[in-house]
């Protein structure tokens, strides 16, 4: 079993910044990619950033770019996203993936594991 477990939602105001994290445990796996996706209430899901196994190659929705970084930190086995200047069309709730094969996607229906996400919201 894997899990993944989002942490460091919560309420800020626009303008301001909130780190996310994403911890897995259970079976060790080695995810090709893993990503950050957010989904506002009434819209589709949809990607802001996605990071290779080794950190060096990223991926930014145009609205995340520039204002957001995610990295990642092997040995704990941790995702993060960095946001900065957060907007209100920021407020989402937003997940942790992760997928085995070897391809980079922004597509959520190529990743197999997923977080239960961690709520969002920038107030303005």
């Amino acid at each position: 079993q894997v899990q993944l477990v989002e942490s460091g939602g919560g309420v800020v105001q626009a303008g301001g910044s909130l780190r996310l994290s994403c911890g897995a445990s259970g079976r060790t796996i080695r995810p090709y990619a893993m990503a950050w996706f957010r989904q506002a209430p009434g819209k589709e899901r949809e990607p802001v950033a996605v990071i290779t196994y080794s950190g060096r190659n990223t991926f930014y929705s145009d609205s995340a770019k520039g204002r957001f970084t995610i990295s990642k930190d092997n040995a704990k086995n941790t995702l993060y996203l960095q946001m900065n200047s957060l907007k209100s069309e920021d407020t989402a709730v937003y997940y942790c993936a992760a997928h085995t094969h070897e391809i980079v996607t922004m597509k959520a229906q190529e990743y197999e594991y997923w977080g239960q996400g961690t709520q969002v919201t920038v107030s303005s």
